[in-house]
């Protein structure tokens, strides 16, 4: 989500439907390669009238040099032009693109000096409006022509300011128009959420304001709030890159997650395909890529981040492997699936959809001659790893796999042939090893002593003999932002994240909780519990936040989790308490607009805001933020429970994980990290936090991770040459591969993209090195530096080793240590006919979709759900026929009735439903296996049907199945001659129900109502489909019949019946039913003599 351009075509439309009247309304007409010029005529008749200008609608600058544009022609001379342009390729710069967008506009007779120039663009703090007398395509250097009004973020320009500081030098004839219009342009400007806005020339004639060329970008992350204004708004892809169907499926899909997924293609025959977890780290490969020379043959840029789904790993992994397979290289392809140390994504969760991916394509990488390098680390990554190798041992193609024991760039210089790959990777502790006791406070066996224990740590954070705390007593302005008593309030429901900083709490040493309250304004307040190591904790949550202010004075931090549509007015609220000092904003996607007021705000109340998009920040020893650090192993691998002597900020939250992992492997670790966020206005800059850093004497080294886009880098250089900046500044800025691509490329995060030289990563890069900082040749160099900088302020003396301390240790919980596979419990239930914990509901193995896009029917359903089997298409038919045959039959009998009688009396449907359900035994509808069972046991001992009738008579039991109340041989049950009919014709056999209709001619020949019934039927006819369909064993087939698997047939079949008698009554509006006397015998005992002779005594 970015600022990104609209074409002309569309700018225009939005300025006709919001400007008012302050400028004529832009006319045109759009051509493409399928143009119907007949019905173009029609829908625009000036086109036949007036003079014409016809250009490219594509987002190519300077179009007049170019020779794009052709004015003053009638129409055929427009489409005369266009026999030379119209679908053909196009030459700009290294960019090659075919031109298949115009736009046709009436052609404005003006003079030269009628043409202005005027552009609004947004920064930190303002909004600027340039604006030049002098327009058109010979305007040349507009930033040293123009004059410049800044608009303060909040405010509007007056008329005044307008006049004097923008039109001083325009004709007094159209200062007042000009006047109003550039004021209404603003209004627009700010209400539809513009970043850029050009019109080049603007024309004043005839009294008249005309638009006639202009560029545009938009805030697409405003979309929530201008939908109705913006319309249907689509963002064409840069000149010389067509969008392509994968990209477009992506971007859906993207679109419908709340993880981040992007692709763009640069290369569809590139040689290198990348599949990188994280904004910052699918930077990082690229860069690594294009730095040792891969920049022709890289074929994409995309990144998956945000915990996507299996599901959602998948569905991007087959697309990039059906763009990958599409044709084979001569020298085979290499796949990069990399990624930093994830926060809080299960790893092996997107590996399993990616694994899946890999293996539907399994002969095409084959074919391909396909390598694949993974590293990868996080939450779980043992697991993901795990699952990689043993893909490399089936999939049939090289597959080298590897985790945060590896520098993280170093898999592309290995797949590039730059470095040798390792044989035996150097091992790192598993997700289980923080918990063995290891010297320090080990793991209590009682809740009660976990307290007591707790309530007396360490006055120092563990491992160190430094006071973290040193500046608490100093004044507001210089006490640090975050301490070993900071308190915070979490704003929305992150039980995850706030047991991890719990955690961290614990590991640290720290007295109490950092988290004292959370805020969660749909529920009312009540208490979450957590743990504190080993002991469980009570948390409020409350729903107004002036009540957890008030109860909580001590909090000084929030950390908001609220979505990017509550997180504005929930930060402006958070900033009317004064007793918050800092907030987090974890949020992606705020409008920019939105994010400034923020931060003006913000200034105003002196309240540090770090962040939106974000993870966070951690200080080891004292306190972490969210998700920061990713899960306890890493904190511990990262030694991040107490502090080092490095301060690093990054503008990317999962290569801020990546810094601690490098920090830690080459030096004694960090003592702060920042990730600002991607956003293109972080709340706090770089030299925010690096200002604090300077101040604190127990940080030694300076690290920055800056990336493409914005100036904010150039601050930290003046400060270096300034003196300002006096420690050793590491840095490096990510988006050195901008440059190489032959399109404009958005990366991950919605701040890196440069608008000018000075803007790129490798002007920064540069200039920090003139400076003085120390600047790696490359990302995959910065870990060595950074070591090489450490053991110098070693060796002086600068840096002195602390002892090393082991931290307490913390119980794993026991969802994530199962989730690992660490831990075993006998499950309470089984089930073994459904699943609905992936990503689509499963059926006896078959997923949801399948069940439609086969037509399975209800009857399939139910041969999955009941059989566990996918029964052949006749069988699943007569299923549902017997659903249908005894779905219901009349109000009259004992179900219905119960049902109607429940009805009347108010009840609700679902007990109403049970009343006549309660019903169905042998003596109403029960009969289905209890039939099925005699008739079985008959056939199977040889019994003749005479023999079976007789001896049923000499038992003196009924022969369940044969009978009717009012069907007989004369008139028979039409539900059984079309079951009998369907049975006969589409079973493979019969033997039972054969059995069943000889028995009945021997049962109607005494009476003509001793029929085989329904019941009956579908009993003998079922025990027949299982015994010869071929689906069952006899014993499979025995089993269902003796569990009442028969029986389920008519309590569904008859529970629609009843269903169907609810709704009616309730339709009917029947009152409480009463059974009327007459209807009913009244015996009373005095009547019939049973009291004795003294009756009338008594």
């Amino acid at each position: 989500m970015s600022a990104k351009a609209v074409s002309e075509a569309k700018g225009k439309q939005l300025l006709n439907d919001n400007l008012g009247d302050e400028a004529s309304k832009n006319r045109f007409a759009l051509v493409t390669e399928a143009v119907n010029w007949d019905r173009l005529t029609q829908e625009h008749p000036w086109l036949l009238t007036e003079k014409l200008v016809v250009k490219p609608d594509q987002l190519i600058k300077r179009r007049g040099k170019l020779g794009l544009i052709k004015a003053g022609a009638d129409l055929e001379g427009v489409k005369e032009w266009l026999k030379n342009k119209l679908g053909k390729d196009f030459q700009i710069g290294q960019a090659r693109g075919r031109l298949k967008n115009f736009i046709i506009e009436p052609f404005v007779a003006h003079e030269q000096n009628e043409e202005f120039y005027v552009c609004i663009h947004s920064h930190r703090y303002a909004d600027s409006i340039l604006f030049h007398h002098e327009g058109g395509i010979d305007i040349g250097d507009v930033d040293a022509k123009a004059v410049k009004l800044d608009v303060s973020v909040g405010s509007d320009p007056s008329s005044d300011d307008i006049k004097s500081k923008l039109l001083s030098k325009v004709p007094e004839a159209a200062k007042q128009k000009l006047t109003l219009f550039i004021a209404a342009l603003y209004k627009v400007y700010k209400d539809l959420h513009f970043t850029y806005l050009e019109i080049n020339p603007l024309v004043f004639t005839g009294g008249k304001i005309f638009i006639l060329d202009l560029a545009a970008k938009i805030d697409q992350c405003a979309e929530y709030l201008c939908k109705a204004k913006w319309g249907d708004l689509e963002f064409p892809p840069p000149f010389g890159r067509d969008a392509l169907p994968e990209e477009a499926y992506i971007a859906d899909l993207d679109a419908k997650s709340g993880a981040s997924l992007k692709l763009t293609i640069l290369n569809r025959r590139g040689r290198i395909w990348t599949m990188v977890a994280g904004g910052g780290a699918s930077v990082i490969y690229a860069d690594t890529i294009c730095d040792l020379g891969g920049a022709s043959e890289l074929a994409n840029y995309g990144e998956y981040s945000g915990a996507p789904s299996e599901q959602q790993t998948y569905e991007y992994a087959k697309t990039l492997l059906t763009l990958m397979t599409e044709e084979v290289h001569p020298d085979g392809k290499i796949l990069i699936i990399g990624g930093g140390i994830a926060n809080f994504t299960n790893v092996a969760a997107t590996f399993k959809g990616i694994v899946r991916a890999l293996m539907e394509f399994q002969q095409l990488l084959k074919e391909g001659n396909v390598s694949i390098y993974v590293r990868r680390a996080g939450p779980n990554y043992q697991e993901g790893l795990r699952i990689m190798r043993e893909l490399g041992n089936t999939l049939g193609v090289p597959i080298y796999v590897f985790g945060p024991e590896t520098h993280m760039t170093a898999i592309v210089s290995m797949a590039m042939g730059k470095r040798e790959i390792p044989s035996t990777p150097r091992p790192m502790n598993t997700t289980a090893n923080f918990l063995l006791p290891t010297g320090g406070n080990s793991p209590s066996t009682s809740r009660r002593q976990s307290f007591n224990d707790t309530s007396k740590p360490n006055d120092k954070p563990a491992g160190q003999d430094v006071n973290v705390n040193q500046s608490e007593g100093s004044s507001q302005s210089n006490k640090p932002l975050f301490t070993n008593k900071t308190r915070c309030i979490i704003w929305g429901m992150q039980q995850r994240a706030v047991q991890g900083m719990l955690d961290f709490d614990y590991v640290c040493s720290r007295r109490d909780p950092s988290v004292v309250a959370m805020i969660y304004p749909f529920t009312g307040d009540h208490k979450q519990k957590f743990y504190w190591g080993h002991k469980e904790i009570l948390i409020p949550v409350y729903k107004n936040m002036g009540d957890a202010m008030k109860n909580h004075p001590q909090a000084d931090v929030l950390i908001s989790f609220a979505s990017l549509r509550s997180a504005y007015d929930s930060t402006l609220e958070t900033m009317d308490y004064p007793q918050i000092r800092a907030i987090a904003i974890i949020a992606e996607g705020i409008p920019e607009n939105l994010t400034r007021m923020l931060i003006k705000k913000a200034q105003e109340k002196s309240v540090t805001i770090i962040g939106p998009a974000t993870v966070g920040g951690v200080k080891p020893g004292c306190f972490k933020i969210g998700n920061t650090g990713g899960m306890l192993d890493n904190i511990l691998a990262s030694k991040l429970y107490r502090p080092g002597s490095v301060a690093y900020v990054s503008r990317s939250g999962g290569m801020s994980n990546e810094l601690n992992n490098i920090i830690s492997l080459n030096t004694n670790g960090v003592f702060e990290g920042v990730a600002i966020g991607g956003d293109r206005y972080p709340g706090t800059t770089f030299m925010d936090h690096i200002l604090r850093y300077q101040e604190e004497p127990d940080v030694k080294i300076l690290v920055l991770l800056g990336e493409v886009g914005g100036t904010e880098e150039y601050s930290l250089i003046t400060a270096i040459k300034e003196k300002r900046v006096t420690k050793p500044v590491i840095a490096w800025c990510i988006g050195t591969c901008a440059k190489m691509f032959t399109s404009e490329v958005q990366f991950g995060h919605a701040g890196a993209c440069a608008n000018a030289e000075a803007e790129t990563a490798v002007a920064k890069n540069k200039a920090l090195t003139e400076a003085g900082a120390y600047v790696p040749r490359s990302f995959d160099e910065l870990g060595e530096l950074v070591k090489q900088v450490y053991e110098k302020l070693l060796s002086d003396g600068t840096i002195v080793v602390q002892q090393e301390m082991p931290p307490p240790t913390v119980p794993m919980d026991y969802t994530w240590a199962r989730e690992l596979g660490l831990i075993r419990k006998p499950a309470s239930f089984m089930t073994s006919i459904c699943d609905e914990r992936g990503q689509e509901l499963l059926y006896a193995g078959i997923p949801i979709t399948d069940i439609f896009k086969e037509d399975m029917g209800i009857g399939g359903v139910l041969s999955l759900l009941w059989f566990q089997r996918r029964l052949p298409k006749y069988a699943t038919k007569f299923i549902e026929m017997c659903l249908m045959v005894t779905a219901d039959h009349g109000p009259a009998v004992s179900g219905a009735h119960n049902t109607i009688v429940c009805a009347r009396a108010g009840k609700d449907l679902v007990s109403c439903l049970a009343s006549g359900l309660l019903t169905i035994g042998d003596r109403f509808g029960g009969a289905l296996d209890a039939a099925a069972k005699q008739f079985d046991e008959a056939h199977t001992s040889k019994m003749i049907p005479m023999e079976f009738v007789n001896s049923m008579r000499k038992k003196g039991q009924l022969i369940m199945g044969i009978g009717h109340r009012v069907k007989s041989i004369n008139n028979p049950d039409m539900r059984v001659v079309i079951l009998k009919e369907y049975a006969k014709k589409n079973f493979p056999a019969t033997p039972l129900l054969d059995y069943a209709i000889e028995v009945e001619k021997i049962t109607t020949s005494k009476k003509p109502n001793l029929i085989l019934n329904v019941d009956g039927f579908i009993g003998v006819a079922f025990v027949d489909l299982l015994n010869n369909c071929g689906c069952f064993t006899s014993e499979e087939a025995k089993e269902l019949i003796e569990i009442g698997a028969l029986n389920g047939l008519f309590v569904l079949g008859r529970s629609m019946g009843f269903i169907g008698h609810f709704l009616d009554q309730k339709r009917l509006k029947q009152g409480l039913y009463r059974h009327p006397w007459d209807d009913i015998s009244y015996i009373m005992p005095e009547t019939m003599g049973l009291m004795g002779e003294n009756t009338d005594k008594i």
